[in-house]
């Protein structure tokens, strides 16, 4: 049973992976998908999809979750649609760079905070007001297996991505009470465009991140959010962690080489 159908689904980071995948996703279970990225051409495209799947309203503006004024004006935009959000979806993130902490790059730092933590923060609070009055609403922000376990090369996000966690935790003890869940859903290694912002276009080395095993899908994580929002409005799913069979952790996978 669909608890979702005419509800009002934000998404940030719609444009592709997890977040264009979740939209068309709600849209099959008749949700209204409001969708938020940079690549308005994108967006077109992914709100043209979610209404082919079913969402009686599949609406698109530009968002920039580094810039204030930006969320802002998405958010204003966005009040002009409804006056409640039933779920919202904190995708927009992202990597950059592989380097050894002693030679990684202050930009690409700059952009995993930004993006990963700060953008995460910046939406939540200008979105707040629409949710904390909505009882069974679900706030869900995707994190990642690095946000738990450290790896070698990948400082700035491991850090960026347990601070989504830490963030989540503390915004489910602040509006306990409201019945708005808060929820985090940590995929491991899932194929979409992510390898390749990380490795800053390099396809050959982003395909190579996935040589020999099966990895996650943008459709297998979207599949699990919707799942997430579409719980009874009593039941919360605090954590979530979905990875691929051949990731037993995040430094070991099997591989059929």
């Amino acid at each position: 049973m669909s608890r979702l159908k005419n509800k009002w689904v934000v998404i940030t980071g719609a444009s592709s992976g997890f977040g264009a995948a979740a939209a068309v996703a709600f849209a099959r279970e008749g949700a209204n998908v409001i969708l938020g990225a940079r690549r308005l051409n994108r967006l077109q495209e992914v709100a043209k999809a979610s209404r082919a799947a079913g969402s009686p309203a599949a609406e698109f503006h530009e968002l920039d979750v580094a810039n204030t004024a930006s969320v802002k004006a998405f958010v204003e935009w966005l009040k002009g649609l409804t006056p409640k959000i039933d779920v919202l979806v904190n995708n927009a993130g992202g990597a950059k760079g592989m380097e050894m902490l002693a030679d990684a790059h202050e930009e690409d730092w700059e952009f995993m905070f930004q993006t990963n933590v700060l953008g995460l923060m910046r939406v939540t609070q200008a979105c707040l007001p629409l949710i904390v009055s909505n009882e069974g609403a679900s706030i869900i922000n995707i994190g990642s297996i690095a946000g738990r376990q450290a790896y070698e090369r990948g400082a700035a996000y491991c850090a960026a991505k347990a601070a989504e966690l830490s963030i989540t935790k503390t915004l489910r003890l602040e509006i306990n009470g409201t019945g708005v869940r808060v929820c985090t859903v940590d995929p491991g290694f899932a194929k979409t465009e992510f390898a390749l912002v990380r490795f800053k276009g390099d396809a050959e080395k982003a395909d190579k991140v996935y040589d020999g095993m099966n990895p996650l899908t943008a459709e297998d994580v979207a599949e699990t959010i919707v799942w997430v929002a579409n719980r009874p409005a009593h039941v919360c799913i605090d954590e979530l962690v979905i990875k691929p069979t051949d990731q037993a952790a995040v430094y070991k996978t099997y591989r059929r080489t």
